[in-house]
């Protein structure tokens, strides 16, 4: 009941933003369109739209870790999460109060992708609601990000990092845009080091119908996202107890 009736004031609090809202939802869908535009006028087979469409819905969910990590960084930075403090809220109870109002932003986020491709040339199948499901643990992933930047950082250096630093890292090391292959050395590393590219591949593979390539890649970005979110719960409670005794 407690989670709920946070959750609820936040969903509020979110679609009171629709101006991030809608540059959220159409700043990848603007993508999508203009590198589907430029594969039409090109030779080669670069962008195709079956192998683009996972891409984008990755690459736009580091708008939901923008979103999620803005909304905990100034409730910190306000009296109003001083006042919870003295609540019988649990920081479970904070995390998933701004996790739980998120999540269906995040799925909108990547229905909205596919449906935009379905207009591009992308084939109706089954294969695309299994690879939005595939694509539930990366939006726990940026939502989690989000929480622990936000966590950690005040809301116009949430910015900086949600904002610039996480769209690039997942559009550059996610092998979105091109095979990070052609790079390899130390890039190629980092890159499957990292969870953005496993996502990619997963959300691939399930588009293509290949169930049993899904899960080495999802592992990955399951792994992540747990491990973000309970450290995320870790670095809010220890903000809590600095931020009570002060």
């Amino acid at each position: 009941m407690r989670t709920r009736a946070f959750a609820l004031r936040n969903y509020k609090e979110i679609i009171r933003d629709k101006l991030n809202i809608m540059f959220g939802l159409g700043f990848p869908i603007i993508v999508l369109l203009l590198l589907s535009l430029i594969q039409s006028n090109i030779p080669v087979s670069l962008f195709e739209v079956d192998k683009l469409t996972p891409g984008i819905a990755v690459f736009g969910l580091s708008f939901i870790s923008l979103f999620s990590g803005v909304l905990i960084a100034k409730d910190r930075g306000s009296s109003f999460i001083l006042r919870l403090f003295t609540s019988p809220l649990t920081a479970s109870n904070f995390i998933f109060g701004y996790t739980i109002p998120l999540f269906p932003l995040a799925i909108a986020q990547i229905v909205v992708c596919f449906i935009v491709a379905l207009f591009l040339g992308l084939e109706l199948s089954i294969n695309i609601l299994m690879t939005i499901v595939v694509l539930i643990p990366a939006a726990v992933l940026f939502i989690a990000i989000g929480l622990l930047c936000g966590s950690i950082f005040n809301d116009k250096q949430v910015g900086g990092v949600c904002g610039a630093l996480l769209t690039n890292l997942s559009a550059w090391l996610s092998g979105t845009w091109f095979d990070v292959n052609l790079v390899g050395g130390v890039f190629k590393a980092i890159a499957n080091a990292l969870p953005f590219i496993h996502a990619v591949n997963a959300g691939r593979a399930a588009l293509a119908g290949d169930y049993g390539a899904i899960f080495p890649e999802l592992w990955w970005v399951i792994g992540y996202a747990l491990a973000l979110m309970v450290l995320a719960m870790v670095v809010f409670t220890r903000k809590m107890n600095s931020d009570s005794a002060n």
